[in-house]
């Protein structure tokens, strides 16, 4: 039976803007305040999710998230009606408006970490909803995230799906940001590697001092303890907390894996020649040929690889073997990023091709081409039991891209997002968009 790898890319939602939440993302915080536009933000990400259609991957896309979120205001003492909560927050808080008001469940590398059925105990497709409770404007996601993927893969025979873990910091999940399945067939048991900031209960782990671990290795560990993960399917490994500090805040600044290679830079992990060892040994009993491409630091530092976001990339198996690599426009514009792609490119290694996408307005507020999907390895039976509503056709393309040029602004700055009718055009947009997608009532809007 045939299996696939489907890129799951998160639709960007209409209240996209740059509040510069996330502290230790330095696009995030270095481009606060500016004028973001979300529709110009939405259509780039559709662009690349037809482009990727096109070139014959299967391809999907999630709905974002209810914003401005009321009902997190309302948790934290606003009253009234929507439109007093929301005039009453611009007030008195206007960071928590801000917060509520964020677009990042776009990336949807974030939403959760997946274990394909050939890796898990009882054989099915494993969820868990990741807590991301490092930061207030992404851990209110996860209640929203769980309701829209139980939508999207709804067949209990074929998937499982856990609760976010504790929202406690000794429990942070950053999901699969900080995880990455390698094998040798999407749809034979493969090796999951989980990459972890700090230990959240044993003080002889190092931990970055400047910016926060935000992924624990207790949270790694309950994961593939929930997914029923044998000890023989991971591997653990520490990120080196000095690029944390220099803005490394998830793996996937640092590092991509795909099939049987890891792409990552030198100085990606904290001990590298051990975990190497390890992915080696893992893939070798399972049948594969385990490879890494390590990137020297003195031909792409750890600044060039966070300001062009050159890990945060797509590595996807083309139909003949080959290795594509789907980099941000920010990539061709460092000039020792792409020397360095060039020469990967002409060694006639696994990488054979790189393919490059403007994606400014996601990449402005810290999010590259690997922020903005999730995969999820299925085979047949699976993928014809996924809601074929998310599923990108050429037809579902039009349709989206319609349905944003209608109700999105071009425009967005602080001070727009005190105005109540953004929530109100909010709503009306993505009530059609769960009709477009056949997902229900997954809205709290919709529920209430």
């Amino acid at each position: 039976m045939k299996s696939f790898e489907v890129n799951f890319d998160g639709l960007v939602g209409p209240t996209h803007n740059y509040g510069g939440l996330s502290f230790g993302n330095v696009a995030s915080q270095s481009n606060s305040q500016q004028a973001s536009n979300p529709k110009e933000a939405a259509l780039q990400g559709l662009e690349k999710m037809k482009a990727l259609m096109d070139m014959g991957f299967v391809q999907g896309v999630l709905a974002p998230q209810e914003r401005p979120d009321v009902a997190a205001l309302r948790s934290v003492g606003f009253g009234g009606s929507d439109a007093q909560v929301i005039e009453r927050a611009a007030k008195e808080a206007m960071p928590l408006l801000v917060a509520s008001c964020s677009a990042s469940s776009m990336w949807v590398a974030n939403a959760a970490t997946v274990s394909p059925s050939a890796d898990t105990a009882d054989g099915r497709v494993h969820f868990t909803a990741a807590n991301l409770n490092c930061k207030f404007h992404r851990s209110i996601e996860h209640p929203t995230t769980s309701r829209v993927l139980g939508a999207m893969f709804a067949d209990q025979d074929h998937f499982a799906h856990h609760a976010a873990l504790p929202a406690v910091a000794q429990f942070g999940d950053e999901g699969a940001a900080n995880h990455t399945r390698f094998c040798r067939d999407y749809g034979e048991a493969g090796v999951e590697f989980f990459v972890y900031g700090r230990s959240a209960f044993d003080s002889r782990y190092p931990a970055p001092q400047k910016y926060p671990a935000r992924q624990t290795l207790e949270a790694s560990q309950a994961v593939a303890r929930l997914h029923g993960l044998s000890d023989e399917g991971v591997v653990f490994a520490q990120q080196n907390p000095a690029v944390i500090d220099q803005g490394v805040f998830h793996n996937d600044v640092i590092a991509v894996g795909n099939g049987e290679l890891l792409f990552h830079h030198q100085d990606a992990f904290l001990n590298t020649e051990q975990t190497l060892a390890e992915l080696h040994g893992k893939m070798a009993a399972r049948g594969a040929n385990f490879q890494s491409i390590s990137v020297p630091r003195d031909q792409v530092a750890v600044e060039d690889a966070v300001r062009s976001y050159l890990f945060n990339s797509q590595l996807l198996t083309r139909a003949n073997g080959s290795m594509l690599l789907i980099v941000p426009e920010e990539c061709r514009a460092n000039p020792r990023v792409w020397q360095y792609l060039q020469g990967l490119i002409a060694s006639a290694g696994p990488i054979a091709e790189v393919k490059v996408f403007d994606l400014k307005q996601s990449m402005q507020n810290g999010g590259g081409p690997a922020c903005l999907r999730l995969r999820v390895a299925l085979n047949e039976k699976e993928l014809s039991a996924v809601n074929p509503g998310v599923i990108m056709t050429p037809a579902l393309y039009e349709t989206l891209t319609q349905w944003v040029s209608k109700h999105y602004r071009d425009a967005l700055r602080e001070n727009d997002l005190a105005d109540p009718q953004l929530l109100i055009e909010c709503r009306t947009a993505l009530d059609e968009l769960t009709h477009i997608l056949n997902l229900g009532s997954v809205y709290p809007f919709q529920i209430n």
